[in-house]
């Protein structure tokens, strides 16, 4: 899978507010894998900004947060709680330790309470596994 396999409301993602929505929404951009497309270049991730006067910073942490949901199983919520892990693109999830990457994840939520139900470690050592299949999507 190289694409988002959903189309997701924009709104979805929790890092981003109204008024980022709204400009994304000027630009054309309303749902979630329309915004990925978007950026997974430098290039066009600086174009997008310029465009909708969002910081290309943002550009890029929504892209690495959207990468990660290509692996089966994480949707956003874990896709934040991996970022919140030290997790952030697909390609430093595939080369974590399955084990110790649990271990975290459970610190991490005890702390922020960013999910309700944790992944299991066997959905975890899973999903490090389908980021070593995956090609990489964003250049920076």
């Amino acid at each position: 899978m190289t694409k988002l396999s959903v189309m997701s409301r924009l709104s979805t993602i929790e890092s981003m507010n109204s008024d980022d929505e709204r400009k994304l929404n000027e630009a054309g951009i309303h749902s979630t894998s329309e915004l990925f497309e978007r950026c997974t270049s430098k290039a066009s991730r600086k174009s997008l900004a310029k465009e909708t006067g969002i910081p290309e910073h943002f550009m890029l942490r929504w892209a690495t947060v959207l990468d990660l949901e290509r692996i089966k199983g994480v949707g956003m919520e874990y896709a934040e709680l991996l970022e919140a892990c030290g997790v952030d693109t697909v390609p430093a999830l595939a080369r974590r330790n399955p084990e110790h990457l649990f271990e975290k994840i459970v610190e991490v939520n005890a702390k922020i309470s960013l999910v309700k139900k944790l992944p299991t470690q066997k959905q975890v050592a899973d999903w490090v596994e389908q980021a070593k299949e995956l090609p990489r999507m964003i250049s920076y």
